[in-house]
Parts: C-alpha cells; sequence; structure tokens
C-alpha cells in the first residue's frame, strides 16, 4: 500500500474515473489540490474568469460528452457559493458533475475562519451527495461514491469540500487497487412492457413523449425504432429535442406553452393517449395539468421512483432506466406486430405530418431592423445537421427552439428548469471542451451575453473556437413581454446612449453594450450585421475568423427592439403576435389550429405593438 497525500489520491480517483478536464479557479485553500494535479499532468485543466462560469463549464461539458463528466474546482468560501446556481442547474436537468471545494482548516471550522463556509449545508438541497471529508482516510471511499452516486438512478451533481490539511494528509492508497463502482439503474420488467404495449393497443391516436432521459440513456436510437416499430408520432420534450431528427416522418413537433409548435400543439390535442419516455411533465410543456390530461390516458416511465405521480398519476407507471425501458418494450412489440397483433396507426401518422407540414410560423421577414425570426431561418439555411446549439433561456431561447431544427441528441444543449441567465456562454466552451471537432453554435440574447461575458477570455486563452449569435434588442426581452400583463415596461430596457460608440458610424450610441468592441477586447472577433443581405457574408466571415483565429468568434445581429414572440398559459391558447403560414385553410381553430393574438379571428394579423422606449 502506498502513502500519498490525500490530495494526490484524489486526483489518482478522478483519472481512474476517466476524467481528463476539469474547469476552475485556483485559491489558497484548493492549492494543494492544484499542485497534485500539476504534479500529475493528465487532467487538462481550463482556468475560468468566474466560479459560476466553471461550474456551467463542467455543466456543459457532461451534457455534450458521452458518459463522462464536468468537473469543477474552487478555493473556499465564496468559491463554493459561486458553484451552487451551477449545482442547482445540474440538479435540475438530472446531470452529473463533480464540485470540488478547498476549505479552512478543520480546526478552524467553527471559529469563523476566512472565507470558511459550511458549503456542505448550503450544497444539500442541489446535489445527490454534499459532504466535507474530515477524515483524511476516507477520501478515497468518499469520492468512490460521488461517482457511484452521480451515475446511478437519475444523475446529478456532488459537491466534496477538502480541509486544506485533509488534502495535506498522508494516506495508504493505492491507485492500481482502486476500481471504480458499476452505477445501479432500475430495470423495467418483460411484465410491465407487456402491460404498456396491451395499453397502448387500445389507443386510436397515440403519441410517445420522448424526454431527456433518453438522451441520458443513450437511447434515442432506440427510440425511433420504437417509434418506426410501431408507427406511433413522437413529441419530444425540450431536454429530449434531437432524440428524433426534426425531419423524420414521426417527429410530430414539441408542446408546450412557450418552446412549442404551432403543428405540436395541435396534434397534442387531438391526441387520445401518452406514452411518456425519460420525461418530468414540466409546467411549461404541460400548462394546467386539467388541460393537458383531459381525455388522455397516460404511461410513465423514469428513472426516479418519486418522479412518478408527482404532477399527475398516470395509468401505468414504471420506474426504470429509459434504454432498459425500450429494450422491453422493442422486444414486446416485435412480437406483437409479427403476430399481426399491433394496430396500425398509419393513419393517424400521416394526419400529424400533415399538420406538421402546413401549420407552420412566418419566418422569412425582410425588414430593418430585424426580426428575430429571419435570423434563426437564417441559421436553419447555414448551419449543417450536425450542429450543435447551446442556449439557455429568454425570448432567444423560446424563439430557437420554435423556429431551428435539431437533427440528434446532444446538438440541443440547454438549462431548461433553472435557466440560470449568464449560462450559455461557459457551457459553450465546456461542450467545446468536450468536442473538439463539433460545430457548436452558442445562441444568447443581450443580457444573457453580458453577464458571464469574461468567459470570452477563457475561449481565447484556451482556444476554444465556437460561433457565438447574440440578437441583440437592448431589452430583457422575455420579461418586457411579461410584464404586459401588468401594463408597464419597468426596468428591462439595456439602452442607454453610450458615449463611447457611434463616432465611427459602426455601432448606435442607443443601443447601449457594444458587444463587438466588448468581444474584442477579450481576445475574439465579432460582427455585427443589421441587414438581411449582410447574412451569408457575415456567417463565412465568422467561420473563416474561427478557423484562423481558434477563438470564439460573436456575430451580432441588431433586432428590432420589440417582438413579442409566441407563447400563452394554455396549450391551446398560445398567442401567435405575427404572421402565421396557413397552408390549409380546413385546418382551423376546432380541428386544433390555435388562435391569434389576443382572440383576432384566425387569418388576420395582430397589430405591432409600438416600441415603448
Amino acid at each position: 500500500m502506498a502513502k500519498m497525500k490525500a490530495c494526490d489520491a484524489a486526483v489518482h480517483i478522478l483519472q481512474k474515473e476517466g476524467i481528463t478536464c476539469a474547469f476552475g479557479v485556483p485559491g489558497a485553500a484548493i492549492n494543494p489540490f492544484y499542485a497534485s494535479l500539476k504534479a500529475n499532468g493528465g487532467i487538462r485543466h481550463i482556468l475560468a474568469r468566474h466560479v459560476e462560469g466553471a461550474s456551467h463549464m463542467a455543466e456543459g461539458y457532461t451534457r455534450a460528452a458521452h458518459g463522462n463528466i464536468g468537473v469543477c474546482v474552487g478555493t473556499s468560501g465564496p468559491a463554493g457559493t459561486d458553484m451552487i446556481t451551477g449545482l442547482y442547474s445540474a440538479s435540475a436537468d438530472s446531470i452529473p458533475i463533480l464540485c470540488i471545494t478547498g476549505q479552512a482548516p478543520r480546526a478552524k471550522l467553527d471559529k469563523e475562519d476566512f472565507q470558511a463556509v459550511d458549503i456542505e449545508s448550503i450544497a444539500k438541497p442541489v446535489t445527490k451527495m454534499s459532504v466535507t471529508i474530515m477524515e483524511p482516510a476516507q477520501l478515497p471511499s468518499i469520492f468512490q461514491k460521488a461517482f457511484y452516486l452521480m451515475r446511478s438512478s437519475r444523475p446529478g451533481p456532488v459537491l466534496i469540500d477538502l480541509p486544506i490539511d485533509v488534502q495535506m494528509t498522508e494516506i495508504d492508497f493505492d491507485p492500481e487497487a482502486y476500481t471504480p463502482m458499476a452505477p445501479q439503474k432500475p430495470l423495467a420488467t418483460r411484465a410491465q412492457a407487456e402491460r404498456a404495449i396491451e395499453m397502448l393497443n387500445t389507443a386510436e391516436r397515440p403519441l410517445i413523449v420522448a424526454g431527456g432521459g433518453i438522451i441520458n440513456a443513450d437511447a434515442a436510437e432506440r427510440l425511433v425504432e420504437f417509434a418506426e416499430l410501431t408507427g406511433v408520432p413522437v413529441v419530444p420534450t425540450l431536454m429530449g429535442w434531437g432524440t428524433i431528427p426534426d425531419d423524420h416522418p414521426l417527429m410530430a413537433g414539441m408542446v408546450g406553452l412557450q418552446t412549442s409548435h404551432r403543428y405540436g400543439n395541435a396534434t397534442f390535442l387531438k391526441s387520445d393517449f401518452v406514452f411518456g419516455i425519460g420525461n418530468r411533465w414540466a409546467n411549461r410543456h404541460t400548462g394546467s395539468v386539467d388541460k393537458y390530461t383531459e381525455g388522455r390516458k397516460f404511461i410513465h416511465v423514469d428513472i426516479e421512483p418519486t418522479q412518478i405521480g408527482r404532477v399527475f398519476g398516470p395509468d401505468l407507471g414504471i420506474v426504470s432506466d429509459a434504454g432498459a425501458a425500450l429494450d422491453q418494450f422493442l422486444e414486446v412489440a416485435r412480437e406483437r406486430k409479427a403476430a399481426g397483433k399491433l394496430r396500425d396507426w398509419s393513419a393517424w401518422a400521416d394526419e400529424c405530418e400533415y399538420r406538421k407540414n402546413h401549420m407552420l410560423r412566418k419566418s422569412d421577414f425582410n425588414q430593418v431592423p430585424l426580426k428575430p425570426q429571419r435570423v434563426y431561418q437564417a441559421m436553419n439555411d447555414v448551419m449543417d445537421r450536425d450542429t450543435c446549439y447551446v442556449t439557455t433561456i429568454g425570448l432567444s431561447q423560446i424563439a430557437g427552439a420554435q423556429f431551428l431544427k435539431v437533427y440528434a441528441p446532444r446538438n440541443w444543449i440547454n438549462a431548461a428548469q433553472a435557466g440560470p441567465l449568464g449560462w450559455t456562454l461557459p457551457a459553450a466552451l465546456g461542450v467545446r471542451a468536450a468536442l473538439p471537432d463539433k460545430k457548436i453554435v452558442a445562441l444568447s440574447g443581450d443580457y444573457d451575453f453580458q453577464f458571464l461575458v469574461e468567459e470570452l477570455a477563457v475561449g481565447a486563452q484556451h482556444k476554444l473556437p465556437y460561433l457565438h449569435i447574440v440578437v441583440n434588442n437592448s431589452y430583457l426581452g422575455l420579461i418586457r413581454q411579461a410584464q404586459r400583463g401588468f401594463e408597464m415596461d419597468f426596468e428591462v430596457s439595456l439602452a442607454f446612449d453610450n458615449i463611447n460608440v457611434g463616432t465611427d458610424g459602426d455601432a448606435e450610441p442607443g443601443l447601449g453594450v457594444d458587444h463587438v468592441a466588448l468581444a474584442e477586447a477579450l481576445g475574439c472577433k465579432a460582427i455585427r450585421v443589421r441587414r438581411p443581405d449582410e447574412f451569408d457574408a457575415a456567417f463565412a466571415e465568422a467561420e473563416a475568423l474561427m478557423q484562423e483565429h481558434q477563438v470564439p468568434v460573436v456575430l451580432e445581429f441588431i433586432l428590432e427592439r420589440v417582438t413579442n414572440i409566441a407563447m400563452g398559459t394554455e396549450i391551446d391558447g398560445v398567442n401567435e403576435f405575427e404572421d402565421v403560414l396557413c397552408l390549409d385553410p380546413s385546418l382551423t381553430l376546432e380541428s386544433g389550429w390555435v388562435s391569434m393574438n389576443d382572440g383576432a379571428e384566425q387569418g388576420l394579423v395582430a397589430e405591432p405593438e409600438k416600441d415603448p422606449a
């Protein structure tokens, strides 16, 4: 048995668990661990500019990597508290990340020592385990348990707090004898699968709701195979977007109050049976439970037992890993189909596809200043099928989900439940670190971009190129739109007369922050776009700049100040606010065609709002 410092043992364990990259900020209380990282040399470290940024980088890394786990590291006190938002975001979306914090010496923990905070207690509500290691000899077993917990059942984050004296204490540890623990996941049974397929076979208009659990289980191919075998259309959730390609005939559109398709909501309203796999019935997907469940039967498959019945009671609940459940469903469905005992839903699938091709939103707006819909249309035209989008919250994310196209799992990386502003930029850097050869496009509104903009310097320093689309209307756009219900426009404008811009004829002083100058000051490249006829050249120049300099490139689109994006309070009451493409007049309100803004008659376009500013 070898003798080594506990911090050396920690680094060996990280390597044994497959860790090859960490994000963080060194400091006094975590310096012994950093000394071990340096001496070992086997784990890449990316220096963040803010510890919250490091935690979001770790999230992006995990979400993009297939089975690997992002690690973020910080010193004691405020570094640990800075990580809480990242832990919350990861916990909410079932993402495993490991946060490692330094801590004051054990003897000082109850003496209000400098930067000594009870981070273990602070982090407990947003982690699967939060622990301050008080006995150095326990470090290997606690790290081993941490990786086991992060990977088992519903995945999630862990925080390990290391007092500085614990890090430096010698312990007995043999790296060659260390073996990761196999994670445990609940598995659906044959009997459950038989009951599920039997129930499905009674439906006339069934849908599969495909959640993020399918992506966590790397089971997207099995989901598509199950849909094709049965002929049942698929509704992906926002976290499950990409489980089935957007252009697949059985992809029926997303459902919800915001990040949804017109045809998705209309199809759901016509359904009579919903087969949920790896989803959690998020409120922005369902709207009110009464409306969502009315006239429908439900199966709910989830890896976490307490998720079954949390929002509403399904007709059948199955606690299982999504991939294991799909294996069972496929086996039973194949047998039934071979025996001629599986129902034919082809007419229903054709009806869903017809709505998908005819119930569309307009994006071909060519006015200046730009409408955001036109930017997403251009992105669809330019980006290839394997593009990975990274985004978090706001009208930029909502409109992006309504208009962009996603064709593969892990190509839509989104902080869905927590939605922290500033998440997009550092998460995109983590995605780039995990996927060095992938085309990565981040999407932000101006406020999300400004929140952790300093992390652009990380991309410049560590050569992490990606394209960052910033749609700039100098507004907290989503909150401004929500404030319509209070008849106000209060403290949501980001515009001001910037005394440092405008003299060169490029940036407009009244828009406030000059994002191009800001990006360039942080070592990156940036391009400003105002007109549709500038799109092609701007995208081409951005790609060339990334290739030449290997740094993030910001592509800023100047939008009209006010554009209301389609959303509502019920899935049968989404306000459109803009033109729609009614390609078939027979698709009426009664058939699920959603009304225009504020009850305007079908086919009429609501008057645009005036700019409150």
